[in-house]
């Protein structure tokens, strides 16, 4: 039976208005573990139905479940364990974004033989890493907060031919572990400190390091020749624990040791080890296990050893950018569109 053409009128709107209410209801919920710069908000409330942990502590793992239930996008960061209990009870996701270049954190493994895709931030933070990794080679070498706590605390007497003193780069052998955009901005960060020599260990050869000036060598020649090490590797199983007790050995005694990749790749008993025997003369660490360190820690003691709170990337721009991209990768997903840096391995 046709229908009157003014209730035919008023059934095809009343169609239209229940599709445009569906599609408001069917937003995709997103969960957000931190909260992020507005750009990155306004960017996902575009889209997505947002839901943020706005605690200062990382969100608990009880509480990151009950909130992916009904999720299907997460915007994490490394503080963040994703593994295979979280993923059992997310069974709507769709997309893992993670506001880090590392992703040692996430079940990849676990993640992919479920379908759901994962994001990073590669790229965006490698400028801000490297500088901080020089600075903090720079501070560790040259003992700037150790004479900074001096000034500030009455240690400063007077000026003194031989104290403070400590290695210099110039005409220094440098060894960077891990090749990648960060160990080839560091590289060439610290090419005009006048080097004798700059060499790397990496599993491949890299073609950029011809350009650069840094010479590929085996682990062995790299721990034994060093006058200072420099770690930007990712924490893998062959890299896990790297830096052990047999490594520290081998090293120089005026070695300073600099890791800014992940805690993991260092034996951390043998580093406490090393540097309170004198094994190396120093070390500067933006990275560590467990993350915050106890108060406690043996590392924290040690003169010969600098401790930053892992803020490699923390520049205003690199943060802003790494939450943008983030907040890209998840937007990507629904609206069936490349991902800016999708991990595919």
């Amino acid at each position: 039976m046709l229908l009157p053409t003014n209730l035919l009128r008023l059934s095809t709107r009343t169609i239209k208005h229940s599709r445009l209410l569906h599609g408001i209801m069917a937003k995709p919920r997103v969960y957000i573990t931190r909260e992020v710069n507005d750009e990155s908000m306004n960017l996902l409330k575009q889209t997505c139905d947002v839901s943020v942990w706005s605690g200062s502590a990382p969100v608990s793992k009880a509480e990151l479940m009950k909130n992916l239930k009904d999720s299907q996008a997460l915007f994490c960061t490394l503080s963040d364990k994703i593994d295979k209990e979280v993923l059992d009870v997310a069974t709507n996701l769709k997309v893992i974004a993670t506001m880090s270049v590392g992703y040692d954190h996430l079940d990849v493994a676990e993640i992919k033989a479920k379908g759901i895709r994962i994001g990073y931030t590669p790229d965006v933070l490698t400028d801000a890493t490297a500088e901080l990794t020089v600075g903090l080679l720079l501070a560790t070498s040259r003992r700037l907060f150790e004479a900074n706590e001096a000034a500030k605390t009455g240690g400063w007497s007077s000026w003194s031919p031989f104290w403070m003193c400590g290695p210099g780069l110039s005409q220094s052998t440098v060894g960077v572990v891990g090749f990648g955009r960060i160990g080839q901005e560091v590289a060439k960060c610290l090419k005009p400190f006048n080097l004798k020599r700059l060499t790397y260990y990496n599993r491949s050869e890299r073609k950029e390091a011809k350009e650069i000036g840094a010479d590929k060598v085996d682990f062995n020649e790299l721990l034994t020749e060093s006058d200072f090490i420099v770690v930007t590797c990712a924490l893998t199983p062959e890299t896990k624990n790297l830096f052990n007790q047999e490594a520290f050995k081998k090293m120089k005694k005026s070695a300073v040791f600099v890791n800014t990749s992940r805690g993991g790749v260092v034996d951390q008993p043998a580093l406490v080890e090393a540097l309170q025997t004198g094994e190396i003369w120093g070390a500067g660490l933006d990275v560590m296990t467990p993350e915050p360190l106890p108060l406690d820690d043996p590392l924290l003691k040690l003169k010969n050893c600098v401790i930053l709170p892992h803020i490699g990337s923390a520049s205003i721009q690199t943060r802003n950018k790494m939450g943008l991209m983030t907040a890209q990768n998840i937007v990507a997903v629904f609206k069936n569109e490349e991902m800016p840096a999708e991990l595919i391995v």
